[in-house]
């Protein structure tokens, strides 16, 4: 059976668009999935990348118009420029990674709803309330959002080490046992097509 560790950032437009369609692939394909937030400012520093403020206006004028495109390719909701863009990931983070810890919800609805959050409902994902709203939407307790922070603190900085070590740079990624990456929302079908031996 397969392993996909997925890097991700929880203000990361790619992310959002990426929907939930890992779960669905990893569910055809009976493959398990490790979810690993992580500070994609501080990914971005560690491997030649630019924050999107700091990037050449030409730069920032085609990203704007690809999520554009990919929103309406996907059927999406998006704010181009959301109220609370950019935020603090860690809080939100955190809480995924102590739900993933705790178990018993659905991860990748969890995951989505805080990006969703984020690009499509104008809400600040660093807010508590916010978090607890998510989480209890997809099946987890509320009192996730603020336990176990030391342990999510550790866990957010060693995802951001793994990450670099794994040759991951952006968000969403998807590195798998065998070594194969796989970088951005428009290469699932990709994964899926290695998954089933097609690539």
């Amino acid at each position: 059976m397969a392993h996909i560790d997925y890097y991700f950032a929880t203000i990361s437009p790619f992310t959002y668009l990426a929907g939930e369609g890992l779960e669905a692939i990893a569910e055809k394909h009976g493959a398990s999935v490790t979810y690993k937030p992580l500070d994609i400012m501080a990914l971005f520093a560690r491997t030649g990348g630019v924050p999107p403020k700091d990037r050449h206006p030409n730069r920032i004028a085609y990203r704007g118009q690809e999520l554009a495109r990919a929103a309406k390719k996907a059927g999406m909701d998006m704010n181009m420029q959301p109220a609370h863009f950019p935020t603090n990931m860690a809080p939100s983070s955190y809480a995924i990674i102590a739900a993933q810890n705790a178990g018993g919800g659905d991860m990748g609805k969890l995951v989505h709803s805080v990006l969703t959050a984020c690009w499509a409902e104008e809400k600040n994902v660093a807010d508590e309330d916010v978090i607890r709203d998510c989480l209890t939407g997809a099946g987890f307790d509320a009192s996730l959002a603020d336990s176990g922070l030391l342990a999510g603190a550790e866990t957010y900085a060693r995802n951001l080490e793994d990450a670099v070590e794994a040759g991951v740079f952006g968000a969403p990624f998807y590195v798998l046992d065998d070594g194969t990456l796989y970088w951005g929302h428009d290469k699932l079908e990709d994964l899926d097509l290695h998954l089933s031996g097609k690539l």
